[in-house]
């Protein structure tokens, strides 16, 4: 199924120049990796402590700058010679532990429904273990959608511009997240088909 992660090669091109001076000058995957985390949780930090409406608008920023971060990141990490065990698990945790911290302070917020906000994060999780778990019983790494990691950053990216700009909060987006939340259960049910296919496949 169609997912914005499927643009993520010509995002790569636009920041490809950018890799190679950071490398140049000693930057590593893993520092990167972990700037975006801090960046998240200083985020959701600022979204927890700040009640006016405008704050919000930090979203779209952020997560443009942490999707930019987790580029730059793997580009270091596999044209540039700095892969590793510990990078891989850092990715991985740190995805997860961004997401949390970054999306979570939204169900403290006025402007959101508590309910779907948890259990969308709850579910963001486990979208991503399921994607890992492909490589575990022998597929690779599932990045299958419709709802994956770029999906929801586009998702509440916008959510901050709309909300941020003054649009108002109410049922419209009470039913939205919890559309989400359909879509994410889709996403976990497709990485492992799509998981189970591929094994079978190479079986075969």
């Amino acid at each position: 199924m169609a997912s914005i992660y499927q643009l993520k090669p010509k995002f790569q091109a636009l920041l490809r120049p950018i890799v190679r001076g950071l490398a140049r000058a000693g930057v590593t995957a893993n520092q990167v990796t972990i700037a975006a985390l801090l960046l998240s949780c200083a985020a959701g930090a600022l979204l927890l402590l700040r009640p006016e409406r405008s704050v919000l608008l930090v979203l779209p920023i952020v997560l443009f700058v942490r999707m930019a971060l987790n580029a730059i990141d793997g580009m270091l990490a596999r044209e540039h010679a700095q892969a590793s065990k510990l990078g891989a698990i850092l990715n991985e945790l740190g995805d997860v532990l961004a997401d949390a911290a970054l999306y979570l302070p939204l169900a403290l917020r006025a402007e959101f429904p508590p309910a779907p906000v948890v259990v969308l994060v709850v579910l963001a999780i486990i979208v991503e273990m399921t994607g890992v778990i492909g490589v575990q019983v022998g597929a690779s790494r599932r990045y299958d959608g419709p709802f994956g990691k770029s999906d929801r950053a586009f998702a509440f990216g916008a959510l901050g511009l709309v909300l941020g700009l003054g649009a108002p909060s109410g049922e419209w987006l009470t039913w939205l997240l919890w559309i989400l939340v359909a879509l994410s259960a889709v996403t976990i049910v497709n990485r492992a088909r799509r998981a189970l296919d591929e094994i079978s496949q190479g079986s075969a």
